[in-house]
This record gives structure tokens, sequence and C-alpha cells, in this order.
């Protein structure tokens, strides 16, 4: 991929993961547009020199109004990032977290699917582009205090693969971003292995250069994740991670 003269849209780049690669693609020289939810994140992104829309990924009519507003700014657009994504604790044992798994899914999953139907009709149209989704090496490896997490992603996983399959041949390229724990929203605090933000959005830079462009942007500190059931290790790594169960309130810290 070229980083140095596209035009791209980031959707959920107002904070974190998304709001470093926005700089980074700026820096290579393309025009980035941030999309969010959060007017005074958006408000200092502007003031940054980015362009900015509002959008929140749980309503049609505001990811339609988006899409109008971002293509006509930018009929050029040829890059598609789907960023915005919830993490939350949920106790299976009881009833009261299917609300989370409701925001869980509307947001990771069909949130995805919104911002893909608003503008993948404009890049086959254009014959050419990149969309880019992003899931996470939890959904390879799940964590068991965030079920509906790791099945959001499982889910946004397969999903770009059948994209992938039914983009085949006009033009438009498929890219699965797969975060492992990023040291930011808190990462950090909770996770002293999380990978240090600098670090994680330069090898993704570096890997989004590669030509061919991988369809799976896999940084090191996920490999662990995405290989552990060809590995023969998914089982022993799941029985670890279940340890954080003790997370949930009312739960015992493994002895």
């Amino acid at each position: 991929m070229d980083l140095s003269n596209r035009t791209v849209l980031i959707v959920g780049g107002t904070s974190g993961i998304g709001r470093e690669l926005a700089r980074r693609f700026a820096a290579e020289g393309s025009v980035v547009i941030v999309g969010g939810r959060n007017p005074e994140a958006l408000a200092e992104l502007a003031d940054e020199g980015f362009g900015t829309v509002g959008i929140d990924v749980t309503e049609s009519a505001s990811v339609a109004a988006a899409r109008d507003t971002v293509l006509a700014r930018c009929p050029e657009l040829d890059t598609v990032v789907t960023m915005q994504g919830v993490m939350l604790l949920e106790d299976l044992r009881d009833p009261a977290h299917f609300e989370a798994a409701k925001t869980t899914i509307d947001t990771n999953l069909v949130g995805t699917i919104r911002v893909l139907d608003a503008f993948v009709p404009h890049l086959v149209r254009r014959g050419a582009g990149t969309v880019v989704t992003v899931t996470s090496g939890i959904a390879f490896l799940p964590f068991p205090p965030m079920p509906t997490y790791a099945a959001s992603k499982a889910a946004v996983h397969a999903y770009s693969e059948a994209l992938r399959a039914q983009l085949d041949g006009a033009g438009v390229d498929v890219v699965e971003l797969v975060p492992p724990a990023v040291a930011t929203a808190g990462q950090e605090k909770v996770n002293p292995h999380a990978l240090p933000l600098d670090d994680f959005a330069t090898e993704v830079m570096d890997l989004l250069a590669e030509e061919p462009t991988p369809r799976e942007i896999l940084v090191k500190g996920v490999l662990m994740h995405r290989w552990a059931e060809r590995d023969g290790t998914y089982d022993d790594l799941v029985a670890q991670r279940s340890r954080a169960l003790a997370m949930l309130p009312g739960r015992p810290s493994p002895s």
C-alpha cells in the first residue's frame, strides 16, 4: 500500500490506536478524515489539521449522513478504516450481562457492517481502494471475562474473509488489522505486557507498506494469539487467560 498519497477515513479514530494511525497516515502525506462520536476529540483533531466527521455507528442515519458528508468533501476517498469498538466485562451467570452483549455486537459487528455498506459501493465504483477492518488477537484466542467482545471480533474476521472473496476482481482490497493488547485506553493498567502504542503503530505502518500488503496485519505481539490452535498452545493459553475471571465481581481469585 502506498501510504503517501491516499485519502483515508478512519471511523473510530478519535482516541487510542485509531488516533495514532491517523497521525501516521498524515505524516506519510495522506489526507485523513477522522470519524467519531466525541465532539471534543473531533475538535482537537480538527485543530491538528485533520478532517473530521461526526458518526455513530449504532445509528444507520448517522452513518449515511457521515458518508454523504465525507464523499461530498472528498470524492477521491480511497481508504476506509473501521476502528470503532467497545470492550465490556460480562458475567454470563448473570442475565443482566445481555445489555453489554447487545451493545458490543451492535458496535463492533453491526457497526462495522453499517460502515462497510455505506462506503464499499463508492470504492467499487472507483474500481480501486482499500478497506481495513479491525479485529483483535482475542478473536483467535478468547479472553473469558469479555466473551461477546471475543465473539464480535471473531465475527468481523469471518465477515472480512467473505467480503474479500466477494470483492475479488473489483479492485478493492480488504485488509484485516489484528491488534494485541496495546498500551492505550487503560490497557496498560490491567496488562503489563501491553505493547507500547508507538511501537505498535510503527510495526503496523511497516506491514501496510509491504508489497503486496498482507491480508492480515499481524504484529509480532499478536502471533501467539493468531496461531495458538495451529501451534497446539490454544488450550493452555485459554486456561491461563481464564484466571482473569477474578476481574468479575464475586469471582474468587485463582489459587
